[in-house]
């Protein structure tokens, strides 16, 4: 008799448990961004190397991600093809986006304005104004080629191998401004 009750107790027990284990499995498969759709003919091998959140003062600007091979090095990040995304918490406008990312690539080396101008110039083409939720993508395939996009549609295009060092170096460089997010990006945090 007391095997039996014993035995209750336990289907009981587990009865209660599945759905708050099936939550909790749905709930990590949830945490787990499925790749942008962009990436399945470009890098259809990639996976999710890491991510982390862009704080300024306090206030969540955009979470990044870094989609790559497994076999990713991040020293020789601007000699391998990687996608960075960027999920925007905020409405930011395009034009001071490509802005600061010309200041944030004079850190990690330096350039004459002739490229600078250009290089803004194109930046304000392809980084459009965002609002919560939109997604910017920046594609490289390690030899120079970058592709944006900008919640799935390809926004700009240009084949510049300096260009995709200083841009992507703005996260990936020992040079960032924002070492923290570098880690998290490289899966190290």
């Amino acid at each position: 008799m007391h095997d039996i009750r014993r035995r209750q107790a336990l289907v009981w027990s587990a009865s209660l448990l599945a759905p708050t284990m099936t939550l909790m499995t749905h709930n990590l498969l949830a945490a787990t961004p499925a790749a942008p759709a962009e990436l399945r003919s470009t890098l259809p091998s990639a996976r999710l190397i890491g991510s982390g959140v862009l704080r300024f003062f306090g206030l969540r600007v955009y979470e990044a991600r870094l989609w790559a091979q497994a076999d990713f090095e991040p020293a020789d990040y601007a000699r391998q093809p990687f996608a960075l995304e960027l999920v925007y918490d905020r409405k930011l406008e395009g034009e001071a986006i490509a802005e600061r990312s010309v200041a944030e690539m004079r850190r990690v080396g330096s350039f004459s304005e002739a490229q600078a101008r250009q290089w803004l110039m194109m930046m304000k083409k392809a980084f459009p104004d965002v609002a919560a939720q939109d997604r910017l993508l920046g594609v490289t395939d390690g030899a120079g080629d970058v592709s944006f996009f900008h919640n799935g549609r390809e926004t700009a295009r240009l084949q510049d191998a300096e260009y995709a060092r200083l841009f992507f170096g703005i996260w990936l460089s020992d040079q960032t401004s924002a070492p923290g997010l570098r880690a998290a990006l490289l899966g190290k945090r």
